[in-house]
């Protein structure tokens, strides 16, 4: 997908539905279903065409979360279609925002996970399926609070395991399969 021409609801609309298919849907994340459902998640947009905007955006993003009530809103998607669109790119910037975070005294309170439509981990090769769990349709930063963490660790004690069964369902699935999700998009 591309940001050219989308609009940030077209932006939230894709991601709503990558959230719903994939993590949700394929159970990569036995967390979201319940958040989703309770419309406890944020969808932020950013305009930012340039990192030090993009971590003006974490900053104010950041900031809102930790005011918000977590019954209200427990995690904030903060999408960025314009600016480090680039994989190599993304994953330095990943660095600066958690510092960012820091910086900012909420290293405690909040963590982020990292999503991007080039997504890659260090062992694999580009084109294998289990990149594909961290793969989404515009490079998000997720920030999740701690809390939430630790309330879903204890609720699932195998929680360490979720790697290793998502590369498990993705190898299933093939590339074949994961297009299949997309088919009406």
């Amino acid at each position: 997908m591309t940001a050219k021409g989308a609009t940030a609801d077209e932006v939230v609309a894709a991601t709503r539905t990558w959230l719903e298919r994939a993590v949700i849907g394929l159970n990569l994340c036995p967390f979201a279903k319940a958040v989703h459902v309770q419309n406890r998640i944020r969808f932020c947009v950013s305009k930012a065409q340039s990192t030090a905007a993009l971590l003006e955006d974490l900053s104010k993003e950041l900031r809102a979360l930790h005011a918000a009530d977590p019954n209200e809103c427990e995690t904030t998607l903060l999408i960025h279609p314009y600016v480090l669109t680039d994989f190599i790119e993304y994953s330095l910037f990943l660095r600066t925002a958690e510092a960012t975070i820091s910086k900012l005294g909420y290293a405690a309170e909040f963590q982020l996970a990292s999503f991007h439509p080039q997504y890659q981990f260090s062992d694999a090769g580009p084109d294998d399926i289990e990149n594909y769990t961290n793969r989404s349709p515009y490079p998000t930063l997720h920030l999740l609070r701690e809390s939430s963490i630790a309330r879903a660790v204890a609720a699932f004690p195998d929680a360490a395991d979720i790697y290793e069964k998502n590369i498990e369902t993705l190898r299933r699935l093939g590339h074949a399969g994961w297009q299949r999700l997309w088919r009406d998009m």
